[in-house]
């Protein structure tokens, strides 16, 4: 496109302001007819909606300009565009008028010069100041941070010449969130957030939680993998609210049940401790002391004990009235006990106390070149699905408080709505209860939260209130933008309207972690780093035919062996 000449327009620099587009521009583009709060109204010229004429300079939406006042130069965001008094005549000049939320501010020196930008706004335009496109300097000032360390993630919309950069500190300390339908590219998102902060910080300690195996392929090569066949996540790491859920069933003696463990669990617990066993000579031992001792205290007990006490009680001759509770909990004991897709978790023909071991290798300490752990949850049985999690984000947050802030933790939930959904008699009370609190109160203690999930709408929004930074990728289910809305407290509403109509791999970022609410293309992740969420081609697959003798009957050992 040709350049753009007009006389030179003050605007506090003494040089030509140089547009991204549209080549060197001094003229103005339109006037301040009106400023209330953080907006102005703005009476553009007529070329600067013009999309025709040759060399013409639109005022697209989203688009930044710039309002010259006598202390600063005020950025402001288009948010719309309209023509109050629409013309018949489509040749007529109409009055075309652009709405503008003001951002930030660069201050003036005294020499002449622009000192940092930084949002909010200490000086408000006046009615009839000018009104300039933005500069390609001024853009990328205002678009890279300067504020600590930071990483990047891609460029901005308005110039791909431009990088878009987030804060590290501001992005983990005050939590965010991914936020995208499916296909609109959330998982290669996070997967790039991630391994650009771990390029620059191989030392962090990450704990990606990813119900659908997506991610192996993005971290293989600094991941510790975990999945169903290599867990340790014993039982007696579990409160008494989590054991409860897995032993007993949901039928009409269950809070008969839970009485009855909430009773015996402390009491094998203590039985445990009185004697154990020393693995190197095989004597017994009595244990260094473990203080009082609860029913939430992760400490190892056998369930075996635990089963010979109920036995104990059906035996006495002042046995309780009704045994139902006792025999169904037994049964349900003896049966999860044996069952292999349970192995992770009551698998063992003995119990040792390797809290230590597991605490290490979920939370990599040390790193040993492997800063994020990928708990791979999808052959985990649904049962029992969200107390695992409940167990993790729980630890993890136990972990940072008793360590006393020197192992920062980074958790990241995918999927998160199924975890703390909005609906209350949805979902795993425990698990909400842990992970809110790490939203609540994780940056006091070094925990970091990442909500990732492609309904938002179905989300608890106390917990989404709390990530101060958001991702908004393309969505276009109306309760999901409405719920983003109303969860932005940043001047950046005007950007979200363009959330239906975003390509993949672009969001809208806002919150503390960037600089100024932005419109960010996401760089592309090499092919073989590319997290394995693809949607499947039908139109491909169904060209060929399955005609092996032995598919079926693979799919059916997988399918009993509960292994992908």
């Amino acid at each position: 496109m040709s350049e753009v000449k007009a006389p030179i327009a003050d605007t506090g620099e003494g040089k030509e302001n140089t547009h991204p587009s549209f080549g060197t521009v001094t003229a103005p583009i339109g006037r301040v007819v009106s400023v209330s709060g953080s907006e102005a109204i703005v009476m553009l010229e007529p070329t600067a909606t013009d999309g025709v004429s040759e060399g013409s300079i639109r005022a697209d939406m989203g688009a930044l300009l710039r309002v010259k006042t006598p202390s600063t130069i005020v950025i402001g965001m288009v948010s719309g565009l309209s023509v109050p008094i629409p013309e018949k005549d489509p040749k007529a000049v109409e009055i075309k008028v652009a709405e503008l939320e003001l951002l930030g501010e660069f201050q003036r020196n005294p020499d002449g010069t622009l000192g940092e930008f930084r949002r909010g706004v200490s000086t408000f335009p006046a009615l009839g100041d000018a009104v300039f496109p933005i500069t390609t300097d001024d853009l990328r000032r205002v678009y890279t941070s300067q504020r600590g360390s930071s990483i990047r993630l891609g460029s901005i919309h308005q110039d791909r010449n431009i990088p878009a950069h987030v804060v590290t500190d501001q992005l983990l300390g005050k939590h965010f969130a991914v936020l995208g339908t499916t296909g609109s590219g959330k998982s290669c998102s996070v997967a790039l957030i991630l391994r650009s902060i771990l390029e620059k910080h191989p030392n962090a300690h990450m704990l990606l939680l990813d119900p659908h195996n997506e991610y192996y392929r993005t971290f293989e090569d600094i991941a510790e993998i975990i999945n169903p066949d290599n867990l340790q996540l014993p039982y007696w790491l579990l409160t008494f609210e989590e054991i409860s859920e897995i032993l007993t069933a949901p039928n009409g003696t269950r809070d008969q049940e839970a009485e009855i463990l909430h009773e015996l669990v402390p009491l094998a617990k203590r039985r445990y401790a009185t004697h154990v066993l020393n693995a190197e000579d095989g004597r017994l031992r009595k244990p260094k002391s473990v203080g009082h001792i609860t029913v939430d205290t992760p400490v190892p007990y056998r369930m075996s004990d635990i089963v010979t006490m109920i036995d104990d009680v059906m035996g006495r001759l002042s046995k309780p009235q009704n045994l139902t509770p006792y025999r169904r909990l037994k049964n349900r004991i003896e049966t999860i006990s044996t069952d292999a897709r349970y192995g992770f978790m009551f698998g063992g023909l003995t119990v040792r106390d390797n809290m230590k071991e597991i605490l290490a290798r979920i939370f990599r300490i040390p790193v040993n070149k492997k800063p994020i752990t990928i708990m791979d949850l999808s052959g985990i049985p649904s049962e029992i699905l969200n107390v695992v999690v409940s167990v993790l984000s729980r630890m993890t947050f136990d972990l940072a408080l008793w360590s006393g802030r020197s192992v920062p933790i980074h958790l990241i939930c995918e999927e998160a709505h199924r975890y703390v959904p909005q609906d209350a008699g949805l979902g795993f009370e425990p698990t909400k209860h842990s992970i809110s609190r790490i939203a609540k109160e994780g940056r006091k203690y070094g925990v970091s939260l990442g909500i990732v999930s492609q309904r938002p709408a179905e989300l608890d929004p106390t917990i989404l209130s709390q990530c101060n930074t958001i991702f908004a990728l393309r969505m276009t289910n109306s309760k999901d933008q409405e719920f983003v809305n109303a969860a932005v407290t940043d001047s950046a509403r005007g950007l979200l309207s363009f959330l239906p109509s975003l390509a993949a791999a672009e969001a809208i970022a806002v919150g503390e972690g960037v600089s100024l609410p932005m419109r960010i293309k996401f760089d592309r992740l090499p092919n073989d780093r590319v997290p394995r969420s693809m949607s499947t081609r039908f139109s491909e697959q169904w060209n060929t035919d399955v005609r092996s003798d032995t598919f079926l009957e693979n799919v059916v050992e997988r399918w009993r062996a509960q292994r992908r």
